[in-house]
């Protein structure tokens, strides 16, 4: 099993950016699909997560700006990140979970906004 994350980058205050990641190795359509972020000092936290057939859960701080999809024909799932903040920088990762039974990570994409 394999979640390879890509996208990141460094970006202004304002700005965009889309991150993907490509999973191998799992029936992705059955799998929920979630962002997760740690910055620097600070735990991991959630930043999106949606689920087979459910609706999108994204933390406060980001609601409004970022927005979690998938595309199954492609084993993908996106995390478009608009109205960029300073306080966005984290390095972002990228998870496929099964229930509590199957829980698969990956490698992490730095996320840096300053102007």
């Amino acid at each position: 099993v394999q979640l390879q994350a890509s996208g990141g980058g460094l970006v202004e205050p304002g700005g965009s950016l889309r991150l993907s990641c490509v999973a191998s190795g799992i029936t992705f359509t059955t799998y929920a699909v979630a962002w997760y972020r740690q910055a620097p000092g600070k735990q991991r936290e959630l930043v999106a997560y949606s689920d087979v057939n459910s609706p999108a859960n994204y933390a406060d701080s980001v609601k409004g700006r970022f927005t979690i999809s998938r595309e199954n024909a492609k084993n993908t799932m996106y995390l478009q990140m608009n109205s960029l903040k300073p306080e966005d920088t984290a390095v972002y990762y990228c998870r496929a979970s099964f229930f509590s039974w199957r829980v698969y990570w990956g490698q992490g994409t730095q996320v840096t906004v300053s102007s």
